[in-house]
């Protein structure tokens, strides 16, 4: 009788401790899963250069800047190339979605016109070195 009763209490404890956790983890903020992604939405032409529309995310206190790249595919632009920035002090960094637009600045001897296909990629880059987070799509301008 006193080990079916203590079967018993130790189930109910189990039974609790896995309600408290399940509790935790649906209070916990969703967004949290979600930092540190990056999703590029448009690439257009935007005088002097080109322009990257990105939606992104990251964890508070993070020590980054956004990068963003475009290349030419074709017809003309294979071998052109195009870059821009956002600095680690101009993005917003709560777990929630975000949009930036990043103007890119053009090549020296690069040239996109109106229709051209482009690779662009866009990815987070530390003060260490390293580069996490890549995203990469084609594009027509």
């Amino acid at each position: 009788m006193k080990s079916s009763r203590l079967r018993r209490r130790l189930a109910g404890t189990a039974a609790v401790s896995v309600l408290v956790g399940a509790g935790a983890l649906a209070g916990a903020p969703a967004a949290s899963a979600k930092a540190n992604l990056l999703a590029i939405n448009k690439v257009a032409l935007h005088a002097p250069g080109l322009q990257m529309k990105v939606t992104y995310s990251c964890d508070p206190g993070m020590n980054h800047q956004l990068v963003a790249n475009v290349s030419g595919a074709s017809p003309r632009p294979v071998g052109s190339e195009a870059a821009g920035t956002i600095k680690k002090d101009k993005l917003i960094c709560d777990y929630a979605d975000h949009t930036a637009l990043v103007n890119l600045r053009v090549g020296e001897g690069s040239y996109f016109a109106k229709g051209d296909k482009v690779k662009a990629t866009v990815f987070y880059f530390d003060d260490d070195g390293f580069s996490y987070a890549h995203e990469e799509t084609a594009a027509v301008l």
